[in-house]
């Protein structure tokens, strides 16, 4: 019932239309666009932030509004024309309309050679599938075209397009027939300029990835038809200007080549006049979920002339709050680094971690939280060139306030602490068999979400050449007293295995790391809470090993490449143990193990159980 009244409407808007002279249409579409301008808020801001995209280099706060306000203007005004021409005879609308190129296609049409039009929503675009039999009615003409949403509508124009000779192709029934008709030497016009979701391919427009209709370039490849880009634009009130590039294509082109190219066409097509395109589409659409494109059918393209100047995809990611867990969402970090080609990668981390993320190759910019305010993490994110998305890797609410107040309009993470209503983007944890994968896998998968193939891979970074015989040692543990081996045995071993021990820890391990220093004497230099954390990683690269408890520390010497031996006793190391191939771990699975708890209430048996002799042995196979 809706449908049937909004095709009434339609109808009679139509009568209305048709009644008045061209030159009034004209003017009343330019009104009612003007109108519309005010009235409708969200298409205003996306028509600005698409020309932002476009010309955001060339074009000024006052001309982009200068633009979106003339667009609405001289979109209303060619809709009502082009309904209006579409129901005059051909001979009285051929008058309103000058051409440029239409030797172009003669050239290639007439000797028998097929034509694919790359049309663009440019000026009165609906005026392509009348005018065109004036010029080339001896080919066979056709276009390929997409369902209006309303069924008596859709049939309505279908019947008004066909009665002038060209032949209409629906997207969803495939395109045999239109292949058939180019290999009779016909021309098939295709709107090339609208994002073309997931089974698009993705390259450039204005410098901006974009997905874009292959078919063009399919059908060209198919049928050897000349590729040529054409437009309409808007000339005066009521008088157009129909436009035919040169062909496009080169013999040993292949469909992504042709893509790019008819992209290019287009940009210079709308650079002409810019007013005329439909900036209201969103045109540079984020996919749900998989913007991480790598794993896209036709995948991307980039050609090498514009490898260089492609526009950043910003991505915000917010870093954990721990050393460890920083360490071990690198993984996913370089993952989705490398999960677009224009990727730009700022990490949103606390200051004592910030320095972490400053060694990783893959991170473009580092932003340290500090102590800072939620009303000061929303300037310092707001004061930054606009963020496309944002992935959240801690659970908390406040790292999700975070990106909210900071403005970014793609928030991705786990549903967890009342924080879901917060993201546009709610991440599942994958099923799994068996038992829990290590934390690495956590961060992991929030990356294969976004449409990666992510593997954890080896995370160690290169490093100059460690000094012999200098060996790191962290007794302490910040989670508490369970994950601390004994203090003399880790003075018995260092003393066994000799070299010059160097302590490591925070302020709070002063106490564990005293009787070490002193059983060690000379042959140690104890660093407990006296290193910042950019200290810490210039003195562990300077250690041929680590021997350590469960600790940050030991994830952090696997970011830099020093061998770790470590010592579990109430964590997991099947969950949180050191990555990489030059690690290994000493423990003992008794049977109250892993209890995850900060003090044993019992007997400390786990630790106690592991021996001098064992960590020696593991110490002298990593070294």
């Amino acid at each position: 019932m809706v449908d049937f009244c909004v095709y009434l409407f339609y109808r009679a808007a139509l009568a209305l239309i048709v009644a008045l002279p061209v030159r009034a249409v004209f003017a009343l579409g330019n009104v009612l666009g003007f109108l519309a301008w005010l009235a409708l808020p969200n298409y205003r801001r996306l028509a600005r932030h698409n020309v932002r995209i476009a010309f955001g280099r060339e074009f000024g706060n006052a001309k982009t509004s200068r633009l979106v306000r003339q667009h609405f203007q001289r979109l209303g005004a060619n809709l009502l024309s082009g309904m209006k021409l579409n129901s005059m005879p051909l001979e009285q609308v051929v008058p309103l309309v000058s051409t440029e190129g239409v030797e172009e296609v003669h050239r290639h049409l007439r000797p028998g050679r097929p034509v694919v039009l790359a049309l663009s929503h440019l000026g009165n675009w609906e005026l392509f599938a009348q005018i065109t039999p004036h010029y080339f009615g001896y080919a066979p003409l056709g276009t390929v075209y997409q369902k209006l949403g309303n069924r008596r509508i859709d049939e309505f124009v279908r019947q008004q397009r066909a009665r002038f000779g060209v032949r209409l192709f629906d997207r969803s029934e495939g395109f045999q027939e239109a292949i058939r008709l180019l290999r009779g030497g016909g021309m098939i016009g295709i709107l090339s300029d609208q994002h073309a979701g997931d089974h698009g391919l993705w390259t450039p427009f204005f410098h901006r990835l974009a997905s874009n209709s292959p078919l063009p370039g399919l059908l060209c490849k198919r049928t050897g038809a000349a590729l040529i880009a054409a437009s309409l634009y808007t000339e005066a009130p009521g008088k157009w200007r129909m436009t035919f590039t040169p062909a496009l294509d080169q013999p040993n082109d292949n469909i992504e080549e042709l893509t790019a190219k008819t992209n290019l066409a287009i940009e210079s097509e709308v650079q002409r006049a810019p007013e005329d395109w439909f900036w209201v589409h969103n045109r540079w659409k984020t996919p749900r979920p998989n913007w991480l494109l790598t794993e896209y059918k036709r995948g991307v393209f980039v050609p090498d002339e514009s490898a260089g100047q492609l526009q950043p995809f910003r991505i915000l990611i917010r870093a954990s709050n721990w050393l460890g867990d920083s360490v071990m969402s690198i993984p996913s970090v370089r993952a989705i680094k490398n999960g677009r080609p224009d990727a730009h990668l700022t990490i949103l981390a606390p200051e004592k971690i910030a320095a972490v993320w400053r060694l990783v190759p893959e991170v473009d910019e580092v932003l340290s939280l500090g102590k800072m305010s939620l009303p000061a993490v929303r300037r310092l994110l707001r004061s930054r060139p606009p963020f496309d998305v944002g992935v959240i890797f801690p659970n908390s609410l406040r790292s999700a306030l975070e990106l909210w107040l900071g403005g970014v309009p793609r928030r991705v993470g786990y549903a967890g602490h009342r924080r879901r209503w917060l993201l546009q983007q709610v991440v599942a944890p994958l099923p799994r068999r068996g038992p829990p994968p290590h934390q690495v896998e956590h961060y992991l998968d929030l990356a294969r979400s976004l449409g990666v193939n992510a593997e954890a891979g080896e995370i160690a970074l290169a490093r100059p050449g460690a000094e012999p015989g200098r060996f790191g040692l962290c007794p302490g543990a910040e989670y508490g007293p369970a994950k601390r081996w004994l203090p003399e045995r880790f003075a018995e071993t260092a003393a066994a295995f000799g070299g010059h021990w160097v302590l490591f820890g925070t302020a709070r391990d002063k106490e564990v790391g005293a009787p070490i220093a002193a059983t060690l004497g000379e042959k140690c230099t104890n660093l407990i809470g006296r290193t910042t954390l950019e200290q810490l990683i210039e003195e562990l690269r300077r250690c041929a090993l680590l021997l350590t408890n469960d600790t940050g520390t030991m994830h952090l010497a696997t970011l830099l490449g020093v061998p770790v031996v470590s010592v579990f006793g109430s964590t997991e190391p099947r969950l949180t143990g050191p990555l990489g191939s030059r690690s290994a771990v000493v423990r003992h699975h008794v049977e109250c193990s892993p209890c995850f708890l900060r003090d044993c209430p019992l007997d400390f048996r786990c630790m106690k159980a592991v021996t001098t002799e064992e960590v020696l042995a593991a110490l002298r196979a990593s070294s």
